[in-house]
């Protein structure tokens, strides 16, 4: 990929962190997206919730990644962080997408954040960018994230759906608060640990965003997962190994749904998530199993 000029919503969080890390230390221009007066050329306005963006400094962008929302997992879902975690993605991506559209000259792409969350429960059953969506809040709330880019898609601008999976980093997402438990010996599987769980290294994840920002002609949906999902009690095991420590610990159903609510659905449903048009479209994990992938963390 060219040295090129390109815009990050949500550059301060965990993933993109990691992606401003990654491109400017391969030479790329960086333009953060900060919910504040910008401080200088590297920097644009914007209000997510407000719909409101600087257009005016995403002029000579190449390419757009927006990676903006409130976390899932930070708050017990009521229905006002509900609301908060809707508009926060829905609200923003419009107002992203509108922005880039009114450009005398767009972006050539636009990688917009999504999840594995979409595809809901899907059990034993093995998930790939063709299942359709599911039913619930996540499905339908990631649903409306990828629509809301329809004015970038409808100007031309090439547009990309990194559907997400668990993130494994010792930093952030769920594994920054299962890797403290897990080494003080208090790890141990959630529920009956028979959900599968989609997991993918950070390294790699950074590494697909920014293979679908540069290889042209990829458009649509991704799945961002590492190639073999594994359940709960498998990775369970493989934390204990590759920390040395015991997991004999473990979380009944009605406990996690007692201290998390709607949320713990999530935590508890399985999703056998593979990354299908990633691998045809010739990208190569770094991270494929999951011991790799804790050590690498």
């Amino acid at each position: 990929m060219q040295r090129s000029r390109i815009a990050v919503t949500g550059a301060s969080g965990l993933i993109g962190s990691a992606l401003v890390r990654s491109l400017t230390a391969d030479g790329h221009e960086v333009v953060r997206l900060v919910r504040r007066a910008a401080r200088g050329a590297d920097e644009v306005c914007w209000d997510p919730e407000g719909r409101y963006v600087d257009a005016a400094g995403l002029a000579g962008c190449d390419a757009v990644v927006n990676l903006a929302g409130a976390g899932i997992g930070d708050h017990r879902w009521t229905q006002e962080y509900k609301r908060r975690i809707r508009e926060s993605r829905v609200l923003g991506t419009a107002a992203l997408a509108e922005a880039v559209a009114a450009l005398d000259e767009p972006p050539r792409v636009l990688v917009n954040g999504s999840a594995i969350g979409i595809y809901g429960d899907t059990g034993d059953r093995v998930a790939d960018e063709g299942t359709p969506p599911g039913e619930g809040f996540l499905p339908s709330l990631c649903v409306e994230w990828e629509e809301a880019t329809a004015p970038a898609r409808e100007a031309g601008v090439r547009t990309v759906f990194a559907r997400t999976g668990l993130v494994v980093a010792r930093g952030g997402g769920a594994w920054g608060r299962l890797f403290p438990l897990f080494k003080a010996g208090l790890g141990g599987r959630l529920g009956d640990g028979r959900q599968y769980w989609s997991f993918i290294s950070l390294h790699d994840e950074v590494a697909a965003l920014r293979h679908l920002l540069a290889t042209d002609g990829l458009s649509g949906p991704f799945n961002l997962t590492a190639p073999q999902p594994l359940t709960n009690r498998e990775i369970t095991a493989a934390m204990g190994r590759v920390l040395h420590r015991p997991t004999a610990f473990a979380v009944p159903a009605p406990v996690l749904r007692a201290v998390l609510g709607e949320m713990a659905g999530d935590v508890l449903g399985s999703q056998r998530v593979v990354p299908k048009r990633l691998l045809e479209s010739g990208f190569t994990f770094a991270f494929p199993g999951i011991e790799d992938t804790i050590r690498a963390a």
